[in-house]
């Protein structure tokens, strides 16, 4: 059978060529007895006749390629005739041309557009409808699985939305929510008719049919509990005025749900939303959409002062089934209510009763407590409550106050003393300040307590994330009757605002009809004695297998950060690693260039830079391919500083190794590195055997691109530092298993990927396109010889909330970009959202069935819904296509928003599951999409690009030279760019 030898000299497989006459819809039919079967798909047409590989193109079709208007300067390159024949012989005109009927039917279905001068896109969003459902799925073997999804009825009775104004106006949700209860308490059964609203704590009221009145003020007296230091109790006075605005639309929410109006009823939902959440307020301390109590579960605690509390997360869904209750368990970090001086015992780590506090030890007490509520306990029944501003410079003992205008002074010991009857103890500690600066007054840290239910916000450290993920993993069966009994113990049904609206709730999980697709066979190495694998459960290993496309590393260095360490140590973990790479089917010179260099981790980039030069000179302007580096298991920034000095100054592929494992040798982990290595070197662990026989629907027929893209954003507390997104492409085909990807720096908490596109003004050249998506195009032409007919876009990150907004921008640079390359370039484009972020989840319909669930109790890897769960009518579905390890499972959400292409369920839907086989980190498959996860890597990996003085004001990690780069014209620094060799590979793996 011929072999096609691709551009890297070591890199052989096998292309099966599809005939020309051969249609997609052909393609797209299951091969029920390959897949499922013992034996590999396509084995059994070896036998067939294959085109030869050497043969040229024909001239028709090389005549015909750059047709559609004159080559743009900027497009040149990427437009060159393409020295690497297209593998599966299939272009744009191949499929028009008469050779094939089939195929034109095709190209006007799928394809049609292709060749316009312009893509009709719509810029607005009320011009915009996403992706309708073409279909249910019908691949993988049919069960039946559990989701907490609940029914919900959809109420009969009329739904009014009134305005609500309070004077004077009030911040604080809570304090709105104590005025209007009050309010209802006092004229229910009078001026309000005996309804019971639902409020949402802002501006808005509703009620199951209309109050009698339109407009109507109301005068509220309050008894503020936190106002005032030592005088009485105020009450405070409020005006309320409520005002009729609309009544919502139960009769378009019913159609909707039906599948008769695509658009979404958005207001009559969030008012059921608010309606069955009023009731949990009140039991619960909410945050965002979840409640959380510390009764639900005994509070286990997370160090340092805080505690986990337990809690659950609700939301109404409109779903194929009608109207959904969505409840997940969920645990969230709260300030334990801890006496104040216990809590900044446990913050310092230290005695404090008898030990002088530092200039250090206060900072810290202050950064601490800076916000926090605390209740003072030195005068009986009475706890009144304050806010801490800050602590006092002086310890307790000198701290003195003016008692008149007469400038008499008095100091605090003596006032509690004598107001109080307190004696403080612990005078050589300072006070907490309350109020304001212009009035501040001091209180006793032994005097106060920490009010419960205050959330914890900032960043948790390793050991109490550590500490709230075993509060937080939960078995499947456990997490299910957790949220059963959330459920009971709600109790729906005696809910005084879901009867008054007229909603009733089921008890019953949903129970939804579910398929689990096949896993895709694997393609190897000939040379290995496993040439091909099918992963049983989500899981293979490499015993017997070599790298597909194992690369060459002739030239390699390591660096050992680690004190503990020995040099003998190194050699021998360096050797045990670079014999697991030649096992894997590498080639790897067992040699250094030079002897292993120890270095000092505060010599980070002196180091670098000395082993750099060093092995540079040895080998006589020969480039160094390979950094290996031992690192400590605790090593603070010196990891992010290593990846940005070899990454974006030196251009070195580093590969780095905790302590732990140098010690512990173990072959799993070794096996792991080396398929690290391997793709940061450019070459292939594994690939589809579909995709390399060119049986992947709609992918396989033309060049496709698959690209994914990310943005992350700054931790919470920082309020400056700028986002970072992230663009990975596929950058082989048929293969789609290399990605190359790029970064960029952009607005803080901006979702809009700025860079997809931009254009710019040159002296020289005059207007000037660029961008990611532009470069990775053409980088995708540079590496196949072909430029990308269909492009397959994965988005990770976006909520519902921005779908339309993400979609209008970033489609518009995608065909921008093309467009820029070539007129008339239009690839078809598939725009797909992948969600993590949810609380659905999936169960086994009988846990005690083995041959339903994987080891760890989960639904098995490729158990995927469309049905019940899903959207009423758009293309969506559900994804669980990795194997639990512990923990409940949480299934990928996929939304097509846009889809020119014309996927069937089936056919984005295998293809989805197939590609998370192909993650180039382990051999497992993965719970999301690969080039979704690659982006997500890329830019968690450029945080450790910062700007130095970004970094010190805590935008970002690590030390260096300041660059001088200047701000853009978004206002934010950019990144350093990445070196050449180093954003061509998967540097990010």
């Amino acid at each position: 059978m011929p072999i096609r030898q691709l551009k890297e000299g070591s890199e052989q497989h096998l292309v099966i060529k599809p005939h020309l006459n051969n249609s997609v819809n052909q393609v797209q039919k299951p091969l029920k007895t390959t897949r499922n079967g013992k034996s590999p798909p396509g084995q059994e047409n070896q036998n067939a006749k294959v085109q030869n590989q050497s043969s040229p193109p024909s001239k028709s079709r090389g005549r015909r390629r750059g047709r559609g208007g004159r080559k743009s300067d900027q497009g040149e390159a990427f437009m060159r005739p393409s020295t690497r024949p297209c593998t599966a012989e299939y272009s744009l005109v191949a499929q028009v041309s008469a050779r094939s009927s089939a195929a034109v039917e095709v190209q006007n279905t799928n394809l049609g557009t292709l060749c316009e001068v312009g893509r009709s896109f719509p810029s607005s969003r009320k011009s915009l409808s996403f992706a309708q459902r073409p279909g249910y799925g019908q691949l993988g073997t049919k069960c039946v699985v559990k989701a907490n999804h609940f029914f919900a009825e959809l109420p009969q009775k009329d739904l009014n939305h009134y305005d609500v104004t309070i004077t004077p106006e009030v911040s604080s949700k809570n304090m709105n929510r104590a005025i209007m209860a009050e309010l209802v308490k006092l004229y229910k059964e009078s001026d309000l008719g005996m309804r019971l609203p639902a409020y949402d704590g802002r501006k808005s009221l509703y009620t199951a049919g209309e109050l009698p009145f339109a407009w109507k003020e109301f005068d509220i007296e309050l008894t503020d509990e936190d106002d005032g230091v030592h005088g009485p109790k105020r009450v405070r006075e409020y005006k309320v005025v409520i005002k009729f605005v609309a009544r919502a639309n139960l009769h378009h929410l019913g159609q909707f749900l039906a599948g008769k109006r695509a658009d979404a009823p958005q207001e009559a939902l969030q008012i059921l939303d608010i309606v069955l959440r009023e009731l949990s307020n009140k039991r619960y301390c909410p945050v965002g959409r979840s409640f959380f109590s510390p009764n639900i579960r005994k509070p286990q605690r997370l160090g340092e002062g805080l505690e986990s509390w337990c809690g659950f997360y609700q939301s109404i869904r409109p779903t194929q089934m009608g109207l959904s209750l969505n409840i997940d368990m969920a645990s969230a970090a709260f300030i334990e209510a801890l006496p104040v001086i216990e809590f900044v015992a446990q913050i310092l780590g230290k005695d404090v009763l008898t030990k002088t506090l530092s200039d250090s030890d206060r900072v810290k007490i202050k950064k601490a407590l800076r916000g926090l509520k605390v209740e003072v306990t030195h005068r009986g029944h009475i706890r009144r409550k304050y806010r801490v501003s800050g602590i006092t410079s002086q310890p307790t003992r000198e701290l003195v106050f003016p008692v008149d205008d007469n400038s008499n002074m008095k100091s605090v010991v003596e006032y509690f003393q004598e107001m109080y009857g307190f004696t403080i103890q612990h005078t050589h500690l300072p006070c907490l300040q309350v109020g304001n600066q212009r009035k501040a007054n001091y209180l006793p840290l032994e005097a106060c307590k920490i009010v419960e239910g205050q959330r914890y916000t900032k960043r948790l450290n390793e050991k109490q994330i550590t500490a709230l993920l075993k509060v937080t993993c939960q078995r499947p069966r456990d997490r299910e009757n957790d949220i059963l009994q959330t459920v009971q113990h709600n109790a729906y049904d005696q809910d005084p605002y879901a009867k008054e609206f007229g909603m009733n709730i089921s008890e019953k999980l949903a129970s939804v009809e579910a398929r689990v697709l096949p896993a895709p066979w694997l393609k190897y190495h000939e040379n290995g004695k496993e040439k091909d694998c099918l992963p049983q459960v989500g899981q293979w290993n490499m015993i017997n297998k070599k790298m597909i496309n194992g690369m060459t590393v002739s030239r390699w260095a390591c660096i050992n950060f680690s004190r503990s360490v020995q040099e003998n140590v190194a050699r021998g973990f360096c050797s045990e690693l670079a014999r697991m790479c030649q096992v894997s089917g590498m080639e790897f010179n067992p040699e250094p260039v030079i002897p292993i260099y120890t270095a000092w981790p505060d010599d980070v980039e002196k180091a670098l830079k000395h082993v750099y030069h060093a092995c540079t000179n040895k080998l006589k302007g020969k480039e160094l391919e390979l950094l290996l580096v031992i690192l400590p298991d605790s090593n603070g920034s010196l990891y992010g500083d290593l990846k940005r000095i070899c990454e974006t100054d030196l251009g070195l592929i580093s590969q780095c190794c905790l302590t732990k494992h140098v010690f512990k040798i173990s072959k799993q982990y070794l096996a792991n590195v080396s398929l690290k290595i391997n793709v940061k070197m450019g070459g292939r662990n594994t690939v589809l055997l579909d995709a390399i026989s060119c049986r992947i629907p709609l992918v396989s027929d033309i060049p496709t691109i698959i690209f994914g893209a990310d943005v992350t954003h700054p931790e919470n507390g920082e309020d400056s530092s700028p986002s970072i997104a992230a663009v990975v492409a596929s950058q082989d085909w048929p293969e789609v298993t290399k990605y190359a990807g790029l970064v960029c720096a952009q607005a803080h908490r901006q979702e809009l990927i700025q860079d997809l596109f931009k254009t710019w003004q040159d002296p020289v050249r005059g207007t000037v396109s660029g961008g990611m998506i532009r470069e990775l195009l053409v980088s995708f032409r540079k590496a196949t010889g072909q430029k990308p007919l269909r492009i397959i876009f994965y988005r990770d990150g976006v909520s519902e909330g921005q779908f339309y907004q993400v979609l209008l921008y970033e489609l518009d640079a995608i065909r921008k970009a093309c467009a820029s390359l070539e007129p008339n370039y239009q690839p078809p484009v598939t725009f797909i959202v992948v969600q993590k972020r949810h609380h659905t989840r999936l169960f086994a319909n009988n846990h005690r069935d083995r041959s339903s669930t994987d080891k760890s109790g989960n639904i098995l890897p490729g158990t995927i819904v469309d049905t019940k769960i899903c959207h009423p009518t758009e293309f969506d579905f559900y994804l669980c296509s990795h194997a639990g390890i512990q923990g409940t499972s949480r299934p990928a959400h996929y939304h097509v928003l846009w889809d020119e292409n014309n996927f069937t369920a089936d056919g984005i839907q295998s293809l989805t599951n197939n590609l998370c086989y192909t993650y180039a980190r382990c051999t497992r498959s993965v719970s999301v999409v690969p080039p979704a996860y690659y982006a997500h890597l890329a830019a968690f990996r450029a945080r450790f690009y910062m700007e130095p003085e970004l970094q010190e004001n805590g935008c970002g990690v690590g030390h260096g030279t300041k660059n001088s780069r200047g701000v853009g014209e978004s206002g934010v620094r950019p990144l350093p760019a990445l070196k050449e060799n180093v954003k061509r590979v998967m540097f990010y793996c």
